[in-house]
This record gives C-alpha cells, sequence and structure tokens, in this order.
C-alpha cells in the first residue's frame, strides 16, 4: 500500500495498484487534474462513495490534501469523518473488478461495494 506523506498517512489511503490506476486515468483527460472522494447521502446503504477528477485550483481551506509522490487526493472535512482509514484499491480483474473501498468506519456495506452506512 501506497502511504501519503508525513501525517496525513491516517486519512485516505491508496493502494499501489490504485495510484497506477488513477495516474492512467488523469494522463487520458490530458490536464493536471486531482482526484477528490468523499460520501454523499444515497446508495443501497444509506451513504454513497464520490471519486472525480477535479482541477486543482478547486481545492479550498476546507479540504484535506493527501499528497501521494505529487498526485492529490482531496477530500472534504464533513466526507473525512466517515472515511477517515479509508483505503482505496483496485483490481482488474474480469469479475468484480475496478476500485474497490475498504472502510473501517462502516458499520454495514452493500454488496457492490459502492455503499455504506456508519
Amino acid at each position: 500500500m501506497i502511504q501519503a506523506t508525513q501525517s496525513q498517512q491516517r486519512g485516505v489511503m491508496m493502494t499501489e495498484s490504485a495510484l497506477k490506476q488513477v495516474i492512467l486515468l488523469r494522463q487520458q483527460q490530458g490536464k493536471d487534474l486531482c482526484l477528490r472522494v468523499g460520501v454523499r447521502q444515497g446508495g443501497c446503504s444509506g451513504m454513497s462513495y464520490t471519486m472525480d477528477f477535479e482541477d486543482p485550483s478547486l481545492i479550498t481551506a476546507a479540504d484535506e490534501v493527501f499528497d501521494y509522490d505529487g498526485f492529490k487526493v482531496v477530500c472534504d472535512r464533513k466526507s473525512l469523518l466517515y472515511l477517515y482509514g479509508l483505503v482505496l484499491d483496485y483490481s482488474n480483474a474480469m469479475i468484480g473488478g475496478g476500485f474497490q473501498f475498504t472502510n473501517p468506519n462502516a458499520n454495514q456495506t452493500c454488496g457492490c461495494g459502492k455503499s455504506f452506512s456508519a
């Protein structure tokens, strides 16, 4: 697992395969983007994970920024309450592949792994 630098290791962590995949996807966008992760209401279990690229100029003082060798992962502080300790992984398996969220704060997760309750 790739750890965020310095004391930010506790927030959002990524495996090496997840980091490689998001960097590949960012290169396909053709821009210098950061990855924003968060939560929103909805999904089978009550809350859904969100993950999308955005321009680094949209990072605010209310965001936590985790640096992975120059690639920034951003999370707003409200979402971080639910995501603290999250590990983002990626698998290219034909069945069940894609990004997977391992969230130590989730009391229950749905079968698809994209929503949870805390």
